[in-house]
């Protein structure tokens, strides 16, 4: 009974991939304007105004799809450049310097958690109205910010091979992009990605179909996190 449901939900949505598949997957993953490094060409990892690395609260960097082992910084991927190239000599003591001037403020990282129940009906990636609601949260957080980026992370439950569900999660984001640049924010601060069914938050044995599609629901969603700085 559970493969024939899964066999009709997977027909029924393949019209919508077939029209829409190719250009879902062009846009994921990238800006709409490549962010310049510090050198002038584009830059390895996600950066903000200062072209200064931008990292999650776990201190993780967030590469682009320039970078490349060679142009790994010690910042970030310490493990893979040779250790002379990441040890910090001892300097001497400096003679006292004037007083600084006052640092830039810190960009602020809120991350948002959006349930694709919420934002979308079972599988499917447009948004619902109440989605619509959740999202106008979102922009007034940003608009409270000097945005440096948005990056919004689909997601879906294991219903379905791991190739529909990627697109159905690179969808889904791109769907709350669309929705936020037509709320007034740029195209070029927001970067969009899909993990398909990848991260789950939860995991379900349940037999009957309609009992696993709900215990499933948390894996349904869309994560959403906002870096700025506070007006």
């Amino acid at each position: 009974m559970f493969n024939n449901a899964r066999k009709f939900l997977l027909a029924a949505g393949a019209l919508v991939i077939a029209t829409s598949a190719s250009q879902a997957v062009a846009q994921s993953g990238t800006f709409a304007n490549a962010p310049k490094g510090p050198l002038g060409g584009p830059s390895s990892y996600l950066i903000d105004a200062r072209k200064m690395i931008i990292k999650s609260p776990q201190g993780m960097c967030w590469r682009t799809q320039w970078w490349s082992p060679a142009t790994a910084v010690c910042e970030c991927d310490k493990d893979l450049m040779p250790s002379a190239a990441c040890t910090i000599p001892v300097a001497r003591p400096a003679p006292m310097a004037p007083k600084p001037a006052p640092m830039a403020p810190k960009p602020v990282t809120q991350k948002m958690t959006l349930a694709a129940d919420v934002l979308f009906d079972f599988d499917r990636y447009a948004l619902k109205p109440e989605g619509k609601a959740e999202l106008d949260g979102v922009v007034n957080k940003i608009k409270g910010n000097e945005l440096e980026v948005v990056i919004a992370v689909g997601h879906t439950d294991r219903i379905g091979n791991a190739a529909y569900n990627q697109k159905l999660s690179v969808r889904r984001a791109e769907s709350v992009k669309a929705y936020l640049v037509s709320k007034g924010i740029q195209p070029n601060r927001i970067y969009t990605e899909g993990k398909g069914s990848t991260q789950p938050v939860k995991q379900c044995t349940d037999k009957n179909f309609k009992a696993l599609v709900a215990c499933l629901a948390p894996n349904r969603r869309v994560d959403v996190e906002v870096v700025g700085t506070k007006k």
